[in-house]
């Protein structure tokens, strides 16, 4: 059986490749004291991949220093089967287990399930396609996603899906299920990882999730359909003790840069796109965000300066300038930041159309004051307040027409040409 070369399309990452006749996926099976549940998963799994599965693959049974006949059943299932492989370890622990396997494997491709098999092995072709075609760098099953079927004791259920809005709420995850037993990840992925990974037990996995997430990877994820495995050892308790333990040292080591995500982002996340069609707008969910940012830091430097200035001038003289400086501030930061445009070509004519924007808010907040004015005799506190309701009614339509007219034309030309 031959290897082929899946390509992805523009994804920045390299399709994975294997030379003929090696593995092209390692799947591995941690196992402790399973001597009666391995031998009729590994021939499943076997049977499954040979039929299914058009590459070489292995399968690796990873013995946790089991004290019963995993073992003896790992190595007998070795000798019958070519494409069947055994690791033994002297100490517990699944993430010891992966990390072992992972760490020495020469597939380009990783992958572990649980030796149950209570994820159905229809979902493993979604599973590790992305990862083939370098489209995505890890896959995870999940039986929190849409349309995963799932079957299951409402205990189980209900730790499952506490645990992943207790990661979701402190280490912002945004993966919907970290402790399936059912992933898969990049071998070039793994190998930069896998350092920085503490856990040798079951936070192994959310840690590897995690630290793939703020490295700006790519997971993508399958629903599975799942059966729940009643004679399962794990002991529930335990286990989540150590995964709260966990998310706390993760977040400690996250928060002081004990982990260098930034560099991993640097090593490992995907470049921007950098190419824009002709008439189509970046995100407006970015650019909002970020021009909310700059608004804000200019409101308020525009109230300090009116109530500096207002201490011994008028109030429109004091709102023209105050309105004039932060106007010029506001058109380059937003230049730069909200609409990601760079170098001196067109800030001139950039910040000229800005003072015409500028105008127009002036207008809006001097015509407020003058109403105001011809209302009543306000003290300094209606002042403010008139102004600050007319300044958020003018950053609306600044926003507008610095989108759809000032930097409209420069969203046209290519990314690369507005780096330079």
């Amino acid at each position: 059986m031959t290897a082929a070369i899946l390509s992805g399309a523009e994804t920045g990452r390299r399709p994975a490749i294997a030379p003929t006749g090696t593995a092209v996926l390692d799947v591995v099976i941690p196992v402790y004291n399973e001597e009666t549940d391995l031998e009729p998963g590994i021939r499943r799994l076997h049977a499954y991949l040979v039929e299914q599965f058009p590459y070489p693959f292995r399968i690796t049974v990873a013995d946790n220093a089991s004290t019963d006949g995993t073992l003896r059943v790992a190595e007998r299932l070795s000798r019958e089967f070519e494409d069947v492989e055994v690791r033994h370890l002297e100490e517990k622990g699944r993430g010891r287990a992966l990390r072992a396997v992972w760490s020495t494997s020469d597939a380009p491709v990783l992958a572990y399930m649980d030796v149950d098999l209570s994820t159905d092995l229809a979902a493993l072709g979604p599973l590790v396609a992305p990862l083939l075609s370098g489209h995505s760098d890890l896959a995870i099953g999940s039986r929190l996603a849409r349309g995963a079927r799932v079957v299951r004791g409402p205990k189980r259920e209900f730790i499952s899906r506490c645990y992943n809005l207790i990661l979701r709420g402190t280490l912002a995850a945004r993966f919907s299920d970290a402790q399936c037993g059912f992933k898969a990840i990049r071998a070039d992925v793994a190998e930069r990882l896998l350092p920085h990974i503490q856990d040798t037990g079951w936070f192994f996995d959310t840690e590897l999730l995690v630290l793939a997430q703020k490295a700006g990877l790519r997971i993508h994820e399958v629903p599975v359909d799942w059966v729940d495995d009643p004679d399962s050892s794990v002991n529930i308790v335990a286990t989540a003790t150590a995964d709260l333990k966990g998310i706390a040292r993760l977040t400690k080591a996250t928060l002081t840069g004990r982990i260098p995500i930034s560099g991993l982002r640097e090593q490992l996340g995907r470049a921007p796109i950098q190419v824009q069609a002709p008439g189509v707008a970046p995100s407006l969910v970015r650019q909002l965000v970020r021009f909310a940012a700059v608004g804000v830091a200019s409101t308020v430097a525009y109230l300090v300066l009116f109530l500096l200035l207002r201490t011994f001038t008028g109030a429109q003289v004091a709102n023209f300038v105050a309105l004039l400086v932060t106007a010029i501030g506001n058109t380059a930061l937003n230049r730069r930041l909200t609409f990601g445009i760079r170098g001196k070509e067109g800030a001139g004519l950039h910040q000229f159309q800005g003072l015409i924007v500028f105008g127009l808010g002036l207008a809006l907040t001097s015509g407020a004051l003058a109403l105001l004015h011809t209302m009543t005799a306000p003290g300094l506190p209606l002042e403010t307040t008139v102004l600050v309701l007319a300044n958020l009614t003018a950053t609306v339509l600044r926003f507008l027409l610095l989108r759809g007219w000032v930097f409209r034309s420069s969203r046209r030309r290519p990314a690369t040409e507005m780096e330079s």
